[in-house]
């Protein structure tokens, strides 16, 4: 018991920088509280005593403002960052090393009995204010953008953004990858969205993997010109229109 305890205050020292001490953790962290009440609750409900368990969850969350219903399935090392607003339904299922932002749904579309919520498996992280709905899969160590709305199963290793969400192609994952080399993740942002400033980055990092796409094109017309490939690289690295221009004359 002490050993799970122990692991479930280790794992928010690991994917939350703002964590100082086991005694802020263990008092302050709604996250942690939730998922400590629905360990209970979730073993009365399987004891039989529904009441109880249920009971025990409303109170949990009046108390964190996460709901989770005790009949839904949760692995080791799971982490509820922030928690304001989290709803997992009764039949979801949310496997090891997940990691859940506020906001985030798992729920249902259907009023029949039987499995209706998602499942969630090891290694998964939704962003902030994201709906999974039904009973679909996200797959291992995949990623849910944020606000993102998803009722179809996600790969392995996936990233699904969007309205309905989609999955991201490799232009996509390069535009990403291209952000990150500005310093910049556009990660859980689809092209597509109506927010100006969201066309405006997208477009500027669509113009930034345009003319990295030129210069290794003007770079490899000038190695078969003969100019040494130490200085074109160099051009490319640290791109100076004025040092360009010395080694095209």
């Amino acid at each position: 018991m002490f050993a799970r305890l122990k692991e479930e205050i280790s794992v928010v020292f690991d994917r939350d920088p703002a964590a100082r001490s086991i005694f802020e953790v263990v008092t302050t962290y709604p996250g942690f509280h939730a998922l400590m009440f629905h360990r209970l609750s979730h073993h009365l409900w399987g004891m039989g005593l529904k009441w109880l368990a249920r009971f025990l969850s409303h109170f949990a969350r009046w108390l964190t403002g996460i709901e989770i219903h005790p009949g839904a399935t949760i692995g080791r090392r799971v982490f509820i960052d922030h928690g304001m607003g989290v709803v997992v339904g009764e039949t979801a299922e949310i496997g090891d090393d997940c990691t859940l932002y506020h906001g985030v749904t798992l729920g249902g579309t259907s009023w029949n009995k039987g499995k209706r919520h998602p499942t969630l498996m090891p290694g998964v992280v939704v962003g902030a204010g994201a709906k999974i709905l039904g009973p679909i899969t996200i797959g291992r160590d995949a990623r849910v953008g944020s606000n993102a709305v998803v009722v179809k199963d996600v790969p392995d290793g996936a990233t699904a953004v969007g309205i309905p969400a989609r999955i991201l192609d490799e232009q996509s994952k390069a535009l990403d990858d291209q952000a990150k080399k500005m310093g910049f993740s556009a990660y859980a942002i689809s092209a597509d969205m109506n927010d100006p400033m969201v066309k405006a980055v997208h477009g500027l990092i669509d113009h930034a993997s345009h003319m990295d796409r030129k210069l290794t094109e003007v770079m490899a017309q000038l190695e078969q010109l003969g100019v040494k490939l130490s200085a074109a690289q160099k051009a490319k690295d640290d791109f100076d229109p004025e040092q360009l221009n010395k080694i095209v004359d």
